[in-house]
């Protein structure tokens, strides 16, 4: 199971430098936000969340280890859960984060 560190580890390597990516204590666990805007991150239990939007979570449903978001019981419009199992290779994160920055990367800075 990949601990909330070595998830933001990951993430860490494949966000970078970028000036505009600032991490931030968030629902139990670490986000990074774009501009402002929440972009993805690990909760306190491993588990990758990624905002895609209602606009792109169609898309984002049809890839490997999708999931509803949700902490309360309902479900989070717009934002996912993604299965470690669909996290093995870089390649696979990397697909989920640049989906993320699609919809991320089009809203307006904070």
């Amino acid at each position: 199971m990949t601990s909330m560190i070595e998830g933001t580890d990951r993430l860490r390597d494949i966000l970078g430098d970028d000036p505009n990516i600032a991490e931030k204590k968030m629902f139990g666990g670490v986000a990074f936000m774009l501009n402002g805007n929440m972009l993805c991150g690990y909760t306190n239990k491993g588990k990758l969340m990624v905002r895609v939007g209602k606009e792109l979570e169609a898309e984002a449903r049809k890839l490997p280890g999708a999931q509803d978001m949700d902490f309360t019981g309902k479900k989070m419009g717009g934002m996912l859960f993604v299965d470690e199992a669909a996290l093995e290779d870089d390649a696979a994160l990397n697909q989920w984060i640049a989906l993320a920055t699609k919809f991320v990367g089009a809203l307006p800075p904070k």
